[in-house]
């Protein structure tokens, strides 16, 4: 730590403790109100209209029927709202990435494309009245797949904007000189974030021509950026607020409502709601993007990766996003698990009429990492070679440089997952057991991951601005720009500032994200929070520790070093002791002022989390059903802040990455119309199907750049789930299945 006044070998008090959450008991009793609950005088309800096909024209557009009805105030469409175009994804000035989206089309590009909005006095009216707009389409053949891939899109965007590529040593070569290569093609699925709570939002007119948006969305900067662009507005005069959330998972990163909802409040001058249905949030916001990913591998016979090649398709879906993105960091994140000396990687975004992707829980992690582990799998098996030692003879060593030229890996503690996994899921032993020969076959598997603290390394800013302050009860208030996910971001905060301050962590407010009051924050995205925030709220917390301790010193005349804080307390020796609270009015009216700090802090590294997990599972042979019966996760997390939360991340990344290898899926017909637009042919992993789930976390401080040494936790924990389930379940077919989800009907194929 760099604070003087903070000894590094102190003992943790607060960090490293299990912590209630702060808003644990409200939430148990039903008191938060999230998005859908807000209610204003003189609210109105707004409505989609959306598209029912996926690829055509609007030929035909009367809205009579609407704009005639009791309690209609207003259609909106393509005929009378700017076509400004816009990315739904891009979050601060100088982002390049395409324009193609608008806020209504006459061009559909896919089932769920919005085509008009009703706003009335209630949601039923606004719903009668999305019925009797009557809508005439000219349909036309859409692109659905990849083998849609080299067909000619609608956007005008030239196809080389959207292929990169990134290379370490001479891949063709040696590929070509040596004895064992192999190549498999893996596929990941399109899917849906499964976030309890539907998107959202309300916006309501401000005096002077403005607007403001409650929104339980990422980035509330991303979305005053977005809005006052389209709306031609100045960023002063958009107000976004932080609503409470019920979940995201990376579908409410992108701006999707706000702007329709804040144009309607500016043109209406009433406040105007939007909320969704299941329905409509599978089809209409955002999704997992699918991929396909054609990996060569060559080795050599001791088991050493020689040379590797990757070849990726993402599917954009339907607009551009932040595909492009999510395509770059799928190719970076390879680099930094395997010490490979020639390895290439080519990405390719392509457009097809299905809903736009986005970000969704590991930002391109899970699609390459389930593409890599998939065919790593399969290589240490044809060469004869156990998994789990194939792994350790290659991956990343601790401080190792990133080969493309990205930030140091930091601490990489890879070997120490896979090393005390194993050993907790007794791996030897299981993997000598035989698979049975009846209707039943069990198997295990192994997949291990990397991912990212942050966005620094990359084009795009990595800040924090936290502002600290002790009032006059010796209490604290901590002002950010945080979003609480979840996840437990504000009580992960308070318990860094109340480490440093010796007082509990339930004196310490933190607040949630306002663009009229909060500091800047570039978004709770990109797993950076507890890395590059937490650091922040250390740094800002230890500058109102040094501050306590000179006004002290001050008032005391003695020196700061002799001063201690313990309890909410400060003291100098036995006879000179106060309170914080009378240490703050004392510093109010002898000095004039109070006691606190603002900090600016950019993210000086971005080293790599690391994860190895481990599947057993028992498929049915006769039904082609899989039941993963067993599973540990081993997580190099450095210092956990709050190690019950910790697991309950890990524990919920487990069940989204098995939905992810047998069950989820968003799936359409051969004419682009969504077959499972709800939660009861959208097949999640409901509770009763999830096995126990151990978690080891691998401990360590991953030196002075995170908060007491913490890292990410986040994504990185569904990322290698879906590859550990599929490895186990071709460890107990001998298959080799490629193309998730491993549905019951996959399987039985591969059976037959």
């Amino acid at each position: 730590m760099s604070g003087a006044f903070f000894p590094s070998g102190k003992a943790l008090r607060f960090v490293g403790k299990d912590v209630p959450r702060q808003d644990a008991l409200d939430k148990v009793r039903g008191a938060v109100r999230y998005g859908a609950d807000e209610k204003l005088q003189g609210m109105l309800s707004m409505k989609l209209l959306l598209s029912p096909i996926a690829r055509g024209r609007v030929t035909a557009f009367d809205a009579g029927g609407a704009e005639a009805m009791e309690g209609v105030h207003a259609v909106y469409s393509f005929r009378n709202v700017p076509p400004t175009r816009f990315n739904s994804a891009v979050s601060f000035p100088g982002q390049d990435d395409p324009r193609d989206e608008v806020m209504f089309t006459d061009r559909p590009l896919y089932e769920g494309d919005r085509i008009a909005a009703v706003v009335a006095e209630t949601p039923e009216q606004a719903e009668e009245a999305v019925r009797r707009i009557r809508v005439e389409y000219r349909e036309e053949p859409p692109l659905l797949s990849f083998s849609d891939a080299e067909k000619p899109p609608l956007q005008d965007i030239p196809d080389e904007e959207m292929r990169l590529a990134f290379s370490c040593g001479e891949t063709e070569r040696a590929l070509e000189e040596a004895e064992h290569v192999f190549t498999d093609t893996v596929m990941t699925p399109r899917i849906h974030h499964a976030a309890m709570e539907p998107h959202c939002c309300l916006a309501w007119p401000e005096g002077n021509g403005g607007v403001a948006i409650s929104s339980p969305c990422q980035l509330i900067f991303a979305v005053r950026y977005v809005v006052a662009g389209l709306l031609e507005l100045p960023l002063n005069r958009v107000r976004v607020i932080k609503a409470p959330m019920g979940g995201t998972f990376g579908g409410k990163q992108e701006v999707i409502l706000e702007s329709l909802a804040a144009y309607a409040a500016l043109q209406l001058q009433r406040p105007v709601q939007v909320v969704t249905d299941r329905c409509e949030s599978i089809a209409a916001t955002r999704c997992r993007a699918a991929s396909r990913g054609i990996m060569t591998t060559a080795v050599d016979r001791d088991g050493n990766i020689l040379a590797r090649s990757t070849e990726a398709l993402v599917d954009a879906g339907a607009y551009t996003s932040g595909s492009k993105r999510v395509c770059a960091a799928m190719g970076k994140k390879l680099f930094r698990l395997y010490r490979i000396p020639h390895q290439s990687y080519r990405g390719r975004v392509f457009w097809t009429d299905t809903v736009p992707g986005g970000a969704c829980r590991g930002y391109g992690s899970p699609q390459i990492h389930t593409i890599g582990e998939i065919h790593t799998d399969l290589v240490a098996r044809r060469m004869g070679f156990d998994p789990v030692a194939f792994r350790l003879k290659n991956v990343v060593e601790p401080w190792d440089d990133d080969p493309i030229g990205g930030p140091n890996l930091g601490d990489a503690r890879i070997r120490e997952c896979l090393e005390e996994g194993a050993q907790a899921f007794r791996w030897q032993e299981r993997k000598r057991q035989p698979r049975g020969d009846g209707l039943v076959r069990r198997g295990v598997g192994v997949a291990a991951a990397t991912h990212g603290n942050g966005y620094y390394g990359t084009p795009y800013p990595d800040f924090t601005t936290l502002a600290l302050r002790v009032n006059e009860d010796g209490s604290a208030v901590l002002e950010t720009g945080f979003h609480e996910l979840g996840n437990g971001t504000l009580t992960v905060m308070a318990q860094i500032v109340a480490e440093v301050l010796s007082i509990p962590p339930d004196r310490i407010t933190v607040t949630e994200g306002d663009t009229r009051h909060s500091p800047m924050d570039a978004g709770c995205v990109a797993s950076r929070v507890t890395y590059a925030c937490g650091r922040c709220a250390m740094e800002v917390a230890e500058r109102v520790r040094e501050q306590i301790f000179r006004e002290a010193a001050a008032l005391w005349e003695v020196a700061a070093e002799r001063v201690s804080l313990e309890d909410g307390h400060v003291a100098a020796g036995p006879d000179r002791s106060m309170g914080l609270d009378e240490l703050v009015g004392q510093c109010g009216r002898r000095f004039g002022r109070s006691i606190s700090a603002e900090l600016c802090w950019t993210t000086p590294s971005n080293p790599a989390s690391f994860g190895a997990h481990f599947a057993a599972v028992e498929v049915d042979t006769g039904s082609g059903l899989v039941r993963v019966a067993d599973y540990v996760a081993a997580h190099d997390v450095g210092q956990p802040i709050n190690p019950r939360m910790v697991r309950g991340q890990i524990y919920g990344g487990v069940q989204m990455g098995i939905g992810m290898a047998l069950s989820e899926e968003i799936v359409y017909d051969g004419k682009g119309r969504l077959k499972n637009g709800s939660l009861g042919r959208y097949h999640l992993v409901n509770a009763p199907d999830m096995p126990e789930v151990e978690v080891l976390l691998v401990e360590g401080g991953e030196g002075d750049d995170g908060p007491f040494g913490a890292k990410s936790i986040g994504e990185i924990c569904t990322v290698p789930v879906a590859a550990a389930v599929v490895n186990a379940v071709n460890d107990a077919l001998e298959t080799e299945l490629t193309s998730l989800p491993l549905t019951p009907e996959r399987i039985l194929g591969a059976l037959s």
